[in-house]
């Protein structure tokens, strides 16, 4: 996601609401359209709100029931800057002090933004823990402490296929999916450039990466010799499903432009593609939990990571109490219903997430599916490029001559590098 500075403020006093420009969206840029107050009275409460640029009209239906709900209590002046989650603790970080007072972030940022003391402990956090669902309240946690409240389970990944092609039991084997769209002259698509989507194949072998006890280097066993499923296994599966004529690896705009053309049958994405997918398919649309592939001779049913975005207080904000009211708000079941109805987006409250709308939308129901084979995503930075050098290398047929074991040793290597 691009990411932009421009920002338009929200005045709202405690007697009228005022009117806010139209979603940003729409523009490069959002117009900075609301009437300006002559003056903020004093004790008037102030806060920065940093949250994605696609949820500004979200945010702005929010923002306008948080202040109406405490209408009586103060008048309130608020900023939103449209910030990308996956980018939020990089903007923090280089002005901590006057950075945003209420902030959405992607939950492997937790970790660092803890340590940095940008984060306090949450003050209710038994009320919480009790309103989400538990693998949230993990992702907002570190050393089962939790940090920040959590506002959507759905930043994973999963199978989307065609009905026309495939039954709902050709989905339950990548190796059966394949050949399925070879013969039909078709591809299943899957995006080895990431790490992100390559764990699918590691998750579930007993091979093992993660975040050291320091927050910031990698451990890392994918090289292994030593285990039932070697390494080399997984990447021997990797380099025959690579050579497949039904495979395709390729980003996620070339995956909706393979869908589009005809190309794509299936293909392993997340849920901000459901509408686009099922406007391509229509009555064909499918979504599922991610298949098995075959690995030393058995059936290894694909892992996946999972995701979750959280809300956070700033622990430098000059409004604290209401920050944390605010964040509150926007974490609530009903502002999380709200946000799967205008986004689509997955609900971390419990209640939110068991309402029968959310377990009928199939990209969802598909997510919380692959839920039992999906595990948070603790990484430090080194973990990304060896994992895309090494995928380069088997997609290629390993054009450096180097052989698998040497391939996953060098990867390991720049993996759990200090």
């Amino acid at each position: 996601m691009r990411r932009k500075i421009s920002t338009y403020k929200i005045w709202l006093p405690a007697v009228f609401l005022l009117a806010i420009s139209q979603s940003a969206c729409q523009n490069d840029t959002p117009a900075a359209s609301v009437e300006e107050p002559a003056a903020a009275s004093d004790g008037t409460v102030s806060l920065t709100v940093w949250g994605a640029e696609e949820d500004e009209e979200l945010l702005r239906q929010i923002i306008e029931g948080f202040q109406e709900e405490y209408r009586q209590e103060a008048d309130f002046l608020i900023t939103y800057q449209p910030q990308s989650e996956s980018h939020c603790t990089d903007a923090l970080m280089a002005d901590l002090e006057n950075g945003a007072d209420v902030f959405a972030f992607a939950d492997d940022q937790l970790n660092t933004l803890v340590a940095a003391g940008a984060l306090d402990p949450v003050e209710n956090a038994g009320a919480v823990q009790k309103a989400s669902l538990p693998e949230a309240v993990s992702a907002a946690s570190v050393n089962d402490t939790l940090y920040a409240y959590p506002l959507t389970a759905d930043n994973g990944y999963f199978l989307y296929y065609n009905k026309q092609y495939f039954t709902e039991e050709d989905i339950k084997s990548w190796d059966r999916m394949l050949d399925i769209a070879a013969g039909h002259n078709k591809k299943v698509s899957m995006e080895w450039s990431s790490g992100w989507y390559v764990y699918s194949f590691f998750g579930n072998t007993g091979l093992t990466v993660g975040l050291n006890d320091d927050g910031i280097t990698n451990y890392c066993t994918w090289n292994s010799t030593e285990n039932a499923i070697k390494g080399t296994d997984v990447a021997k599966a990797m380099a025959d499903m690579a050579e497949h004529p039904g495979f395709i690896s390729t980003d996620d705009a070339g995956f909706l432009e393979g869908v589009l053309s005809g190309q794509i049958a299936a293909g392993v994405s997340g849920v901000w593609n459901a509408v686009a997918l099922e406007n391509a398919w229509g009555s064909n649309f499918g979504a599922a939990k991610l298949p098995s592939y075959t690995c030393a001779g058995q059936q290894i049913q694909m892992a996946s990571f999972s995701g979750y975005k959280l809300v956070g207080v700033n622990a430098y904000s000059r409004q604290g109490a209401w920050a944390v009211k605010l964040a509150e708000w926007i974490t609530n079941e009903e502002n999380q219903e709200l946000r799967f109805q205008l986004r689509g987006q997955g609900p971390a409250n419990i209640n939110a997430a068991s309402s029968e709308q959310v377990q009928n939308f199939p990209a969802i129901a598909a997510l919380l599916e692959q839920s039992e084979f999906s595990y948070v995503q603790r990484i430090g930075g080194n973990f990304w490029d060896p994992v895309t050098a090494f995928t380069t290398e088997i997609l290629g047929g390993s054009p450096s001559g180097a052989s698998l074991q040497e391939l996953l040793d060098t990867m390991v290597e720049g993996i759990t590098a200090p």
